[in-house]
């Protein structure tokens, strides 16, 4: 398939606007349009065979554009071969208006214009009369038929904005094909007295959702071993799933006073990845990936300042739709909703906010990560 352009919360540790959605982003979205469609068969089969045969881009002289339009037009055969010549003229007189716009050169009024002058005077003859289409001039054309002739350059400067923006989300860096692809995600929070996990599809159901109580790792000085006891048994209830991502706090050095909880989160953090990836690993790949906390706070708005505040009331928010809506935003069973519930009594003395978080996670990960990067 080839792709074208188309229409400070208490927990034991410290803590960390929406993300708006670009209209624009969203509007251009990626749409897969079979290579082998007899419009892009036709450009795929005279410059995309192999290396040897790819055309380069074709600049127009500046010099030359100064000149009178007459020998301008004339020139713009010149640049291009017969072979590339017959392949834009193919796609200029058998496109829709539709598939002309899935070159974003030819969005807007340009593509009307050209559907138009073609049902008026007919098929184009030859490049030159592309020229008498209403908005094209001489550099205009060449940039149009070089992106015919290579749709790929506006495909690879969008995969590369696509891959700087999930590397500010999550590390290390995963193949966009692999994102896509995921069946369900075990999201993992862990603070100075529990670890807490949930298991949510690509459906956004929950499939899993628990915490250890028994995570007393940051009362004494441990030496590794317990460490690795203590989380090997968490893992051990884990389910198996596409991807594990942990949460990545962020917390600064610069306090000395923070040094003991951070050594805490790093060697939890370290062992988490070794024993995830040694446990669950599919062909050598990666699969345990880290999400900055401050990204999830900002997808729902919990951020004041650089701190981030308690999920609770957002988490009670979501089970309530669970329950009241056609279509809620995740999906909690039945069976499950009551016993949920019962974790948010306001009468219990601890907070559970790993619990919260780990769920909370889980949907930022879908949502910023998933779902934004689907065609």
């Amino acid at each position: 398939m080839a792709q074208v352009l188309g229409p400070l919360h208490p927990r034991g540790r410290p803590g960390g606007s929406s993300w708006p959605l670009d209209s624009d982003r969203r509007r251009w979205r990626l749409f897969p349009v079979p290579l082998r469609s007899p419009l892009l068969q036709a450009v795929h089969n005279s410059c995309c065979r192999n290396k040897s045969t790819t055309p380069q881009e074709v600049t127009p002289n500046v010099d030359f554009c100064n000149e009178n339009a007459q020998e301008s037009e004339k020139a713009l055969d010149k640049l291009f071969s017969a072979e590339q010549q017959a392949s834009i003229l193919h796609v200029l007189n058998t496109a829709s208006n539709k598939e002309l716009e899935a070159f974003k050169l030819l969005r807007g009024r340009k593509s009307v214009n050209i559907v138009e002058h073609r049902e008026k005077f007919g098929p184009f003859q030859n490049l030159e009369s592309l020229m008498a289409v209403p908005l094209f001039q001489y550099k205009t054309a060449v940039r149009v038929c070089n992106s015919i002739l290579c749709p790929d350059t506006g495909r690879k400067k969008r995969k590369l904005q696509e891959n700087q923006r999930l590397g500010k989300l999550i590390k290390p860096d995963v193949e966009l094909e692999r994102l896509k692809a995921v069946s369900s995600i075990v999201s993992i929070v862990f603070g100075t007295r529990r670890i807490a996990w949930a298991h949510v599809d690509r459906k956004l159901t929950v499939l899993d959702w628990q915490q250890s109580d028994y995570w007393r790792l940051m009362s004494r000085t441990y030496p590794s071993s317990a460490y690795l006891e203590e989380i090997s048994s968490v893992i051990s209830k884990m389910p198996k799933a596409d991807f594990y991502v942990l949460e990545k706090t962020g917390l600064s050095l610069q306090n000395a006073s923070l040094f003991p909880v951070l050594l805490h989160f790093h060697i939890t953090e370290a062992m988490l990845y070794a024993l995830l990836n040694r446990t669950f690993a599919q062909d050598g790949l990666h699969q345990v990936l880290s999400m900055h906390r401050s990204a999830v706070g900002k997808h729902f708005e919990l951020m004041i300042g650089d701190t981030r505040t308690s999920g609770k009331d957002l988490v009670k928010q979501l089970l309530s739709e669970s329950v009241l809506k056609a279509q809620p935003r995740v999906c909690f069973p039945a069976d499950k909703v009551v016993r949920y519930r019962q974790l948010f009594s306001a009468t219990d003395p601890h907070r559970i906010e790993e619990l919260y978080d780990s769920l909370l996670q889980a949907v930022a990960f879908y949502e910023l990560v998933v779902f934004d990067n689907e065609p």
